[in-house]
């Protein structure tokens, strides 16, 4: 799927982010739906669903949906949070500008080429960029999904600990300004 919002981030290895809109809930809900995303996000929600998850996000100050493409193709969703106004700051000492991410690649065609690494790392390295009082990118994924836990460590993510989050088991891994990734 093409489109030509203009992107929010432009990052590195040919990928950039954009801010989703009401017109790609049909492609979020359909990636949602696939196997590797739905076991760990469990949001096979319908379009009309996730268009209104979207617009609440927009409207707000928690996330930022966003639709991830390569060479001006899209390929996945993420979402940026300020960990701030999320619940995961329950759960560990936050940073004032720490910023967290949720990724799902929704394309199953780019599944284990290294796809993943390569976009973690343009992402974290393009947030830290564009805000200079940021020191750290955070996630908190499954510590059983053993793929993404692969791709945080290969974007230069280090684990700083496990957390036990009401929906699952998580490892809270840390990408800061200082990483060689």
């Amino acid at each position: 799927m093409r489109c030509d919002v203009a992107p929010l981030l432009h990052l590195d290895s040919g990928f950039d982010l954009r801010p989703a809109t009401t017109a790609d809930a049909s492609t979020i809900a359909w990636w949602m739906v696939q196997p590797h995303i739905l076991k760990w996000w469990e949001q096979d929600w319908s379009v009309e669903r996730w268009a209104q998850a979207i617009e609440e996000q927009l409207a707000g100050v928690h996330s930022i949906p966003c639709l991830i493409s390569m060479h001006g193709e899209s390929i996945g969703y993420a979402e940026l949070y300020r960990v701030r106004h999320d619940r995961l700051a329950e759960y560990y000492a936050w940073h004032e500008h720490d910023w967290g991410v949720h990724v799902a690649i929704g394309d199953t065609n780019l599944l284990g080429r290294g796809l993943g690494r390569r976009l973690l790392r343009a992402l974290a390295d393009a947030l830290l960029r564009a805000d200079p009082l940021s020191e750290r990118v955070v996630a908190e994924p499954d510590i059983t999904n053993l793929p993404s836990v692969r791709a945080f460590e290969a974007a230069g993510f280090v684990t700083q600990g496990e957390l036990e989050l009401p929906e699952k088991r998580a490892l809270l891994m840390v990408r800061t300004r200082t990483v060689e990734a």
